[in-house]
């Protein structure tokens, strides 16, 4: 394909996704517009790093990448040219049970791309939740990573109603109103261990919630 040919894809999906989701941006802390960060996000459908994408202004879009599995990604042409070529994700092999023959960390491969300048779109709870609990808990993989990259601010990214957009097995979108909210950007601290520091951003990513807002 056409290298001249990726970046007009790439506007069209963000305008398709705007269209079906009539998806509006809330930014709680405009400063994570100037800077290099970790977007972490709830994950509730395929489509969530499209649209955490697709509502970052032109400058951060062009230098952010989704952290995604790799064996969702390249199941098939399509996903691997979506994920791949389109987004240019950074690929993760989420099976354990090879963990021990992996060539490279996750941890590593994913710092390297923050080394060279790109923020993140990351999912901590490392699969898609269909439980009926608001968030699934936590993989230790945004601590080490935090920890590793300590001066990276870690912005809280709230995707709702896009479960409803792309149900579970379904392959044409519904339309529906989506939004994204960006919460406050936050950092491990030198002594805070995984525990406290994932009890913490659970915290923050709940607090943007429908739900949570609804309460107070």
């Amino acid at each position: 394909m056409p290298v001249l040919m990726k970046p007009l894809l790439s506007v069209m999906l963000v305008l398709f996704a705007r269209a079906i989701t009539a998806v509006q941006a809330i930014w709680q802390d405009s400063s994570a517009l100037d800077r290099q960060c970790i977007y972490f996000a709830n994950h509730s459908s395929h489509g969530d790093f499209v649209l955490v994408w697709a509502v970052l202004p032109p400058h951060l879009r062009q230098r952010t990448r989704p952290v995604a599995g790799a064996d969702y990604w390249l199941k098939n042409r399509v996903n691997r040219f979506i994920g791949c070529d389109l987004f240019n994700a950074i690929l993760i092999e989420r099976d354990q049970s090879i963990h021990e023959i992996r060539n490279h960390n996750p941890v590593d491969v994913i710092a390297s791309a923050l080394d060279d300048g790109s923020s993140l779109i990351i999912f901590p709870e490392g699969t898609r939740n269909q439980s009926e609990d608001p968030l699934l808990q936590f993989k230790g993989g945004l601590y080490r990573l935090a920890k590793a990259r300590p001066e990276i601010d870690l912005v809280p990214v709230w995707i709702n109603n896009l479960n409803r957009v792309m149900p579970k097995g379904k392959f044409i979108p519904v339309p529906l109103i989506c939004s994204v909210t960006f919460g406050k950007p936050l950092r491990v601290e030198p002594d805070e261990n995984r525990q406290k520091f994932t009890a913490r951003a659970e915290a923050a990513l709940l607090t943007l919630s429908p739900h949570a807002r609804t309460k107070s």
